[in-house]
C-alpha cells in the first residue's frame, strides 16, 4: 500500500474544500429572480431567491415546466386560483396573470460567470472633461448604481478602475440590457432635487448638502419595529446636514404648513427626484416647521413578512436614500469610452466552446507527456495535477464571488500551461542525473522547485500591473493567473514532486 505524504494529504484537503466552495448540484430547480414590490405575489410573501417546487400541484423542474403550468392556468384570460409551493411554503391567491414574478434556472454551482458567458452589456465610462480623485470616482460609482436601480435595471455590476497612467474609469456591466439602455441611462447628466409641494428645498451637491450621516449609530439607525398588515414594518431615521442658505429656504417653505393627523409630521412630504423621476417621499418632523436648522431628520420604513426581513428592508431603504442624497452631489456628464454587447446565446455557445477547448487541452498535454516520457504513471500524475489546479482555482473564484469572463478563462488556461511547464521541469530534473547517481532525487527535485519559485515570482510581478491596466478589462486574466500559479507553488507542485518521488523510487 502506497503511503501518502503530508503534501499529498494537503492537496486532498484543499480539493475537498474547493468542492465545498463550488457546491455542485446535480438536480435542476427554478428560483424566483425578482418579484415586483407591492404586487399580489409580493404581498403574499413570495421573495427573490425562493425555489419553486410546484405550481398548481404540477412539479416544476425547468423553465419549460413553469411556463407550461402558467400558460395552462391563465389560458382562459380570467382570474384563476394560483397555488405556488416554494421553499416548502404554500402560497395561495387569485390573479389574472403572474407577470410580476420573474424566474430563472438555479445555478448548478456557486461559480459566477461574467457577461462573456451569460450575456449582457459592458460599458467603460469616464466623466467628460473632468479628472476625479479615487474618492470622487467611488462616489460616482455609488450614484450610478443607485440610478440604475432606481430605473429598474437589475443584475448590475458597477466598479471603479484605473489604467497604468492613473486615470480613473468606471466599468458598468448589466445583464439582459441593450446598448441603447446604457446610452440612455448613463449618457445623461444626473440631477437630484428635494421638493416640498412644487418648491425645491435643496439640490444634490456641495451647494446645498454638506454631509449625510451614514455610519454613526447616533444619527443613523433602524429605530423600531411593529406588527403591520401581512407582517412587520420597521422605521429608520438618519440626519442630513444642510448648508445655511438651504436651511433658510427650508424654513421659509415649511413655515405655513399644517400638521398631519398624528401631529408628529408636517402635512406635506419631502419628495426626492433623480433626473425628474420621483424615487421616494419622506415624512418631515413637525419640530422642523419654520425652523432654520442645518440638520434634518429623514425618516422612512421598510416592511416584510418577518421582523428580520422588515429590518433588512429598512436598512436597504435607508442606505438607498443616503446614497441618493450624498452621491447626488456628483452629477457629471459621462462619456462612454468602450461599449461591448454580448447576447445570452453567444454566451452559451462560448461556454460550450471553452469547455470543449479545456478537454482538448487536457488530451493534447496528456498525449505529449506520455510520448515524451513513455510512463503512464507520470502522465496520470500530470493529469491529476492539472485537474487539481483548475478545480482549486475555480473553488477560490467561487469563494471570493469572482465573475468568470473570457479573460478569466484565458488566465486559467495560462495557469495550466505554466503548471505543465513546471511539472516538466520537475520531471526532467528528477531523471537528469539518475544514471550517474551524482545526487539524490530529493536534491534534484529541490533544485527544480527553486527554479519554479523564481518563475512564479516573475509571473506574479508581471501580472500585478496588468491587474490595473486596460481600464480593468484584463483584471480577470491577471487574477486567475495569479491564483493558478499560487495554487501551484503552494499546493500542487509540492504534491506532484512527492508523487514523482514515489513513482521513481
Amino acid at each position: 500500500m502506497v503511503k501518502l505524504t503530508l503534501r499529498i494529504y494537503i492537496l486532498i484537503i484543499v480539493l475537498i474544500l474547493a468542492l465545498l466552495m463550488i457546491s455542485p448540484k446535480f438536480t435542476t430547480s427554478i428560483i424566483v429572480k425578482e418579484v415586483k414590490t407591492n404586487s399580489t405575489s409580493y404581498n403574499q410573501g413570495i421573495r427573490a431567491g425562493m425555489v419553486i417546487q410546484e405550481f398548481n400541484s404540477k412539479p416544476i423542474k425547468s423553465i419549460e415546466d413553469y411556463t407550461s403550468a402558467v400558460t395552462e392556468t391563465f389560458s382562459s384570460g380570467s382570474e384563476s386560483r394560483v397555488e405556488i409551493k416554494a421553499d416548502n411554503q404554500d402560497f395561495v391567491f387569485f390573479a389574472t396573470n403572474i407577470s410580476e414574478i420573474n424566474v430563472e434556472s438555479e445555478p448548478s454551482t456557486k461559480i459566477k460567470t461574467g457577461l462573456d458567458l451569460s450575456g449582457g452589456i459592458r460599458a467603460v465610462l469616464k466623466p467628460a472633461n473632468v479628472s476625479l480623485s479615487d474618492s470622487d470616482i467611488q462616489d460616482l460609482v455609488d450614484i450610478t448604481s443607485q440610478r440604475l436601480n432606481a430605473f429598474g435595471v437589475k443584475d448590475i455590476s458597477v466598479r471603479s478602475t484605473k489604467d497604468l497612467q492613473g486615470n480613473n474609469f468606471m466599468v458598468v456591466e448589466v445583464a439582459g440590457a441593450s446598448s441603447k439602455d446604457i446610452i440612455d441611462l448613463l449618457g445623461s447628466q444626473g440631477k437630484f432635487e428635494a421638493k416640498i409641494g412644487n418648491q425645491t428645498v435643496f439640490e444634490g451637491g456641495n451647494k446645498d448638502i454638506s454631509d449625510v450621516c451614514r455610519s454613526d449609530a447616533s444619527c443613523s439607525a433602524v429605530t423600531g419595529c411593529f406588527p403591520a398588515e401581512g407582517g412587520y414594518a420597521c422605521n429608520f431615521q438618519f440626519a442630513v446636514y444642510l448648508r445655511e442658505e438651504a436651511a433658510k429656504k427650508h424654513a421659509d417653505i415649511t413655515r405655513n404648513l399644517s400638521l398631519d393627523q398624528t401631529g408628529k409630521y408636517l402635512s406635506e412630504k419631502l419628495y426626492l427626484y433623480v433626473d425628474n423621476n420621483e424615487v421616494d417621499s419622506l415624512l418631515i418632523s413637525s419640530g422642523l416647521r419654520g425652523q432654520t436648522t442645518t440638520q434634518i431628520s429623514i425618516q422612512g420604513s421598510g416592511s416584510g413578512v418577518t421582523q428580520d426581513e422588515a429590518v433588512k428592508q429598512a436598512r436597504i431603504q435607508m442606505n438607498k436614500l443616503q446614497t441618493i442624497l450624498l452621491t447626488g452631489s456628483l452629477p457629471y456628464k459621462l462619456e462612454i469610452v468602450k461599449l461591448d454587447t454580448i447576447s445570452p446565446t453567444l454566451g452559451k455557445e462560448f461556454s460550450r466552446s471553452i469547455f470543449l477547448l479545456g478537454i482538448l487541452v487536457f488530451i493534447i498535454v496528456s498525449l505529449a507527456i506520455f510520448v515524451k516520457y513513455r510512463k503512464i504513471k507520470i502522465t496520470l500524475a500530470v493529469i491529476l495535477t492539472m485537474f487539481s489546479e483548475v478545480f482549486i482555482t475555480l473553488g477560490i473564484a467561487a469563494l471570493i464571488k469572482w465573475n468568470l469572463d473570457a479573460p478569466s478563462i484565458a488566465g486559467i488556461i495560462a495557469g495550466i500551461g505554466t503548471g505543465v511547464n513546471d511539472q516538466i521541469v520537475i520531471i526532467d530534473e528528477s531523471v537528469s542525473d539518475k544514471a550517474n547517481n551524482s545526487s539524490s532525487i530529493k536534491e534534484r527535485i529541490k533544485r527544480a522547485l527553486f527554479i519554479i519559485v523564481g518563475a512564479f515570482l516573475t509571473i506574479v510581478a508581471a501580472m500585478i500591473p496588468l491587474f490595473w491596466a486596460g481600464a480593468g478589462l484584463l483584471r480577470g486574466f491577471a487574477l486567475t493567473t495569479i491564483i493558478g500559479v499560487s495554487v501551484g507553488i503552494l499546493v500542487t507542485r509540492p504534491a506532484f514532486a512527492d508523487m514523482l518521488k514515489k513513482i521513481e523510487a
